[in-house]
């Protein structure tokens, strides 16, 4: 009797054990087919074949092994396509790359965050070339508004040192200006482009002139020095073709995005011109064929792209702007997602999340 006790306990506790081990279903969940609406976006979900894989498959397949689960997959085409499935009924739930925001958190319920991701800009990898500057460059700096600024310094420090010297010369025998105003303004102010020059016609016969001189050769050395660099360093940046390093950079540029996305009310808000592409695919082969300056979209689906495809072709320029994370979609009170919830803590509990996520972008840096 004892024995029968003792085996029906050992059994109880075994099967209570593996129901616990971390990827194993839980006790209660019985196997079902779930339908998965979602669409191929590198390296979220990759489709050859038959055969589905990436970031998001791989996400799904641990949740499975922790519910139960089978899946049957719905290509929706875009994150709108996913809503919709999800909105009417179509789909159980949709993953791929959906952003968790205000508005769709009123009409659906996402999971916790899957990953933390973010917008990024991406730009042709020659976009920051330097070039050397031409005549061009030299001639819209001639008339460029830094040349007047600095043609009217020069001016101040000739036509000031002109009346100084035509005060303490004039009259002076043997001076070298006229002893009336305009002459000897005119006179005097030859003497002070020479001196900005470091070349004066005439050296002065009085010593308060001598002193005068020797203060202002000083200081036309320091301008002409610093003169010269400024005008160096904006011929320098002439050279350099448009740089593209933050959203603002970005207005008057030929811009793409992917239709429907976060991308497109953060880029009108900053008050940029885009052309928004069904596929974020057709974003990257256009800006290959040179039709856009810059391409606007999730961060993660760049950095796959600029180390894959992209590589050698593309890069990205600035930081991650406006953070946002990606979650699991179901519908308004959906029971299935605390199951998946549940799943997702179990992998972060037993580190496989941190596997899966370090497989498809590599190790934090």
């Amino acid at each position: 009797m004892f024995r029968r006790l003792h085996a029906v306990l050992a059994v109880i506790v075994m099967v209570a054990t593996l129901g616990a081990l971390p990827g194993m279903p839980a006790a209660h969940a019985a196997p079902r087919t779930v339908t998965v609406a979602t669409y191929n976006t590198e390296p979220f979900v990759i489709t050859d074949g038959n055969v589905k894989y990436g970031f998001t498959i791989d996400l799904l397949d641990e949740i499975a092994k922790r519910t139960g689960w089978n899946y049957t997959y719905l290509d929706a085409g875009n994150v709108q396509g996913i809503l919709q499935a999800v909105s009417d009924g179509s789909a159980d739930l949709g993953a791929a790359d959906i952003s968790i925001t205000a508005d769709r958190e009123q009409r659906f319920d996402f999971t916790q965050p899957i990953i933390s991701a973010g917008l990024q800009i991406m730009v042709p990898a020659n976009s920051t070339e330097r070039a050397e500057p031409g005549l061009v460059d030299f001639v819209k700096l001639l008339f460029s508004r830094t040349m007047a600024v600095w043609l009217l310094a020069a001016l101040a420090l000739t036509v000031l040192p002109a009346h100084i010297i035509w005060l303490l010369e004039r009259g002076n025998p043997g001076s070298m200006v006229s002893r009336r105003y305009l002459p000897g303004i005119f006179e005097a102010f030859g003497w002070g482009l020479g001196i900005l020059a470091a070349a004066p016609f005439d050296s002065p016969q009085r010593w308060p002139i001598r002193v005068v001189t020797v203060l202002w050769t000083f200081v036309s050395i320091i301008f002409v020095a610093y003169y010269t660099a400024i005008l160096t360093s904006n011929l320098t940046i002439a050279g350099i073709k448009s740089q593209i390093g933050s959203p603002t950079d970005l207005i008057g540029k030929r811009v793409c995005t992917e239709v429907d996305t976060t991308a497109e009310p953060a880029l009108d808000r900053v008050g940029v011109g885009y052309t928004a592409l069904p596929k974020i695919e057709d974003c990257y082969a256009q800006m290959k064929d040179g039709r856009f300056d810059a391409v606007v979209s999730d961060a993660p689906l760049l950095a796959y792209y600029v180390t894959h495809d992209g590589a050698g072709l593309a890069v990205l320029a600035g930081p991650v702007f406006k953070d946002e994370d990606y979650g699991i979609v179901f519908p308004s009170g959906s029971k299935l997602k605390e199951d998946a919830d549940a799943a997702l803590l179990s992998m972060q509990d037993d580190g496989s999340y941190d596997l899966l996520k370090q497989k498809w972008f590599g190790a934090p840096q």
